[in-house]
């Protein structure tokens, strides 16, 4: 691999979904590489993410040195993999790949078994497998999976200490081939947003499912309307739960409204402090955006959150708690704390400081392999 004496690899990123946080990792690091002279391709799901995705993938295709395709690949295992394993080692093989990172469960699985001999396989699980448990029948298929690939995985880059430690108690201690790499934020996003005419008191931003915690939100403005303190919200976002969760919002009556996906910073302007209600997370981009924007929040103490409070992580709510996010939310965060949280994201949490770590992985683990 001639271009690896030159300083320059090439690299092919594969993830099954393109949305949510772990498509803006992809992004940012793929942007990041290409800034400093490497060749970089992707891989994707063919199906998923709607016309938001199809936007955000055609913006990004005339910079990918090394192409973009889609393939179809199913969120359970199935027949589809297959064929979307054969896939990505073509894509590898014609790429001439120096490195192969693959994404969440899916990606980093058809990374593992795919991505060639030659080439660093390099594994983010941005939590994917790491939320089920050994006790049920999916959860042991997982993590099993998880053990296995574990001996054909040259790197692990986890986006929190949380992450790692999770993966050490589950699966096994990857030892020296782990690094932690927090997700980070550019710099235009520690630009303040400014609040809509028609901003409710708070906005939760994310995808609808019960892992999110949208219910529990719900159930302390319910706790806070019984206590005589009527709050709006705005519910960003859309996923498998919307459904319910508005059959379970029609009791608070206007004061909860859904207003579908968009992007953060245009739902940052719907309302006047982010909650975060999250059951489990890794390590959420929302809260570092929120921090960088300045908006007041109310996270709960999951995953690598208390990574980014620091030393405020005192301040976050237990999750599945809606007493205590109701007692949370009636005591709104002071300026002080949110001007911590920005400087601090500041500081520890941007992008170009990712980018180069995960660099200085790759460059690390190849020099290993070739000493």
């Amino acid at each position: 691999m001639a271009n690896q004496a030159s300083g320059s690899l090439n690299i092919l990123h594969v993830l099954r979904a393109p949305v949510g946080g772990l498509f803006r990792h992809v992004r940012d690091l793929a942007r990041g590489q290409i800034a400093r002279g490497h060749r970089v391709g992707l891989v994707a799901d063919a199906s998923t993410g709607g016309a938001r995705a199809e936007a955000a993938l055609a913006e990004l295709a005339p910079e990918l040195a090394l192409g973009l395709t889609r393939v179809a690949m199913s969120r359970q295992l199935g027949l589809r993999d297959v064929a979307a394993s054969m896939h990505v080692a073509r894509r590898a093989a014609d790429a001439d790949a120096d490195v192969v990172h693959g994404h969440g469960a899916k990606g980093g699985a058809y990374t593992r078994i795919a991505g060639g001999e030659r080439a660093l396989r390099v594994y983010t699980p941005h939590g994917g497998s790491l939320h089920y448990d050994w006790r049920s029948p999916a959860g042991f298929l997982y993590l099993a999976s998880e053990r296995l690939l574990m001996h054909s995985t040259d790197l692990f880059l986890f986006e929190s200490a949380y992450g790692r430690d999770v993966f050490r108690a589950k699966i096994a201690d990857p030892g020296a081939r782990a690094r932690v790499v927090h997700n980070g934020v550019a710099e235009a996003e520690f630009a303040p947003v400014v609040a809509d005419a028609q901003a409710t008191d708070l906005v939760f931003v994310g995808e609808l499912r019960l892992l999110k915690g949208v219910d529990v939100l719900l159930e302390a403005l319910a706790a806070l309307a019984r206590d005589g303190r009527q709050v709006t919200a705005t519910i960003v976002g859309d996923g498998p739960d919307r459904a319910a969760f508005e059959a379970a919002a029609k009791g608070l009556g206007e004061a909860v409204r859904f207003a579908g996906a968009m992007p953060a910073r245009d739902a940052f302007a719907l309302g006047r402090l982010l909650v975060v209600p999250s059951r489990a997370e890794s390590l959420p981009y929302i809260v570092l955006e929120a921090a960088a924007a300045g908006l007041p929040l109310v996270a709960t103490d999951v995953g690598g959150i208390p990574e980014i409070y620091g030393p405020d992580a005192a301040s976050l709510v237990p999750p599945g708690d809606p007493a205590a996010l109701a007692k949370a939310i009636g005591t709104i965060p002071t300026a002080d704390l949110t001007r911590r949280l920005q400087a601090r994201v500041r500081a520890e949490f941007s992008v170009d400081v990712m980018t180069d770590a995960v660099l200085a992985a790759y460059v690390e683990a190849l020099a290993s392999r070739h000493g």
